[in-house]
């Protein structure tokens, strides 16, 4: 296959003041086809030039000749995309998330028409107020939702919310509605994100969400805190059993011990059971408890 080189001069300036001139420079080309601006950003990126204001090539000849290193034009070794899985409901005016919380208002603050008085001709913006509940469509409960004097939103280390090991507990096939301690023996869990994945959402925004939703067993609560998981989250209704006449434990020793709870995802069964990695923050907001998140699993591509 045929190499090019270019043949110019160059004159770059800089930014914070200064200059460089080059003469008969020769530079290794990709393709042979470039123009004199896309020159010009390869003898940049060859010579790791800092603060450019604009750079100039005279004299520019492109010749067939073998390749001498120049540095930025390597190809990068060829990868198979890696996949994102969106994991979260999508929030809309009169959701119904959790029954007897209210749904979401949108109320136009500035619409589009009134938009267009205050901007130039052919502009115009449309800003929205969106009154809600934190526990809205897919959402994270941090510890200060179960206790006083736990971190809220704002006190949230984005390190324990972004690109987490996640392993996946495909319980689908579950005979109990209760997710027993056994389930977790096979796996190391200290610092992932615990993902339980039983189907309940298939029942996300009708009437059957609400009754015999799967949860988490208290056992399996206080074998999570002692191995050190960093983030549970489940595809339920809640991940306590609301049906227990008020009892949340599987919050209080999750909460209590730091541990993100994030509720009501969906395409779990989507995910590998190892090997996904997961995000879930929410916005940094003092004084708040819980705030739906945009949750997503990236999975990682093959290199060819």
């Amino acid at each position: 296959m045929s190499e090019f080189r270019a043949h110019f001069d160059a004159r770059v300036t800089f930014a914070n003041g200064g200059g460089l001139t080059a003469e008969g420079f020769r530079l290794d080309l990709p393709t042979g086809a470039e123009s004199s601006e896309e020159v010009g950003r390869l003898f940049v990126r060859h010579l790791g030039l800092a603060m450019v204001d604009s750079v100039t090539i005279d004299g520019l000849a492109i010749v067939e000749e073998p390749h001498k290193g120049s540095r930025g034009i390597e190809k990068p070794a060829a990868e198979a995309p890696g996949r994102i899985v969106d994991l979260s409901h999508i929030i809309h005016e009169g959701l119904i998330t959790y029954p007897g919380l209210p749904a979401p208002v949108v109320t136009p603050f500035l619409t589009r028409e009134d938009s267009r008085a205050k901007y130039a001709a052919g502009t115009e913006f449309a800003m929205d107020v969106i009154t809600m509940i934190g526990n809205t469509g897919t959402y994270l409960d941090s510890p200060f939702h179960r206790y006083g004097d736990g971190a809220d939103l704002a006190g949230l280390d984005l390190a324990t919310l972004v690109d987490l090991p996640a392993e996946v507990f495909h319980l689908t096939d579950l005979a109990t509605r209760g997710i027993p301690v056994g389930v977790f023996l096979d796996r190391e869990v200290r610092g992932r994100a615990v993902l339980l994945h039983t189907g309940w959402d298939r029942h996300f925004g009708t009437p059957e969400y609400l009754h015999g939703a799967p949860f988490l067993e208290p056992a399996a609560v206080e074998y999570l805190v002692e191995q050190g998981v960093t983030l549970v989250g489940i595809d339920s209704l809640n991940i306590d059993d609301t049906e227990s006449g008020g009892e949340r434990p599987a919050h209080t020793g999750l909460l209590a011990a730091g541990i993100h709870v994030v509720e009501h995802l969906t395409r779990l069964g989507d995910l590998p059971a190892h090997g996904a990695r997961f995000t879930a923050a929410p916005p940094a907001v003092r004084g708040f408890g819980t705030f739906p998140v945009r949750a997503f699993a990236t999975i990682p591509g093959i290199p060819n």
